[in-house]
C-alpha cells in the first residue's frame, strides 16, 4: 500500500532501530494488513515545546484495500495511543495524505491549519496532524 505499490520504493527510516521506536502491524490469516511505526520526534509546529512533553511521530501508517474500513486501521492505532501513552508520551503526530484525513479525524487527531503540503516521496497531498494523549 505504501508508495503507490512500488516493491522498490524505499520505506525504511535511520531511526527503525532505535529502542524507542515502535513497529506494529496487523496479521489477518497469517497476512499483514495494517502496518505503523512510531518514532520519537519532537512535533515540528509546536512553537514553545516543553522539552518534557514526549512527542512521537507516526510514519509508514497502511491499511490493505481489501480489509479498509473494517476497523483493522483504527485497532493497530489505538494500541499504538495506548503502548506510546504508558511510555510517557503526550503529543502524536504525522504528515497524512489527504485521502486519509477522515480516517484520523474519526480516531481523534486534528489537522493543523496551514500544514498543507505535497509530499516529496509519494508527490501526493498531505496534512500535518496531531493528537494529545494527555
Amino acid at each position: 500500500m505504501l508508495r503507490g505499490g512500488d516493491l522498490e520504493a524505499l520505506v525504511e527510516d535511520p531511526r527503525d532501530d532505535d529502542a524507542t521506536t515502535l513497529h506494529l502491524a496487523g496479521v489477518l490469516a497469517e497476512r499483514v494488513v495494517v502496518s505503523a511505526t512510531f518514532y520519537r520526534s519532537p512535533a515540528p509546529f509546536v512553537e514553545a515545546l516543553d522539552e518534557s512533553e514526549v512527542s512521537y511521530q507516526l510514519r509508514f501508517m497502511a491499511t490493505d484495500l481489501d480489509v479498509q474500513g473494517r476497523g483493522y486501521g483504527a485497532r493497530v492505532l489505538e494500541h499504538g495511543e495506548s503502548e506510546l501513552g504508558a511510555r510517557g508520551a503526550v503529543r502524536l503526530w504525522a504528515n497524512a495524505r489527504d485521502s486519509a484525513l477522515g480516517f484520523y479525524r474519526a480516531s481523534g487527531w486534528v489537522v493543523v491549519e496551514g500544514s498543507a503540503h505535497m509530499s516529496p516521496e509519494t508527490n501526493l497531498a498531505h496534512h500535518v496532524i496531531f493528537k494529545r494523549l494527555d
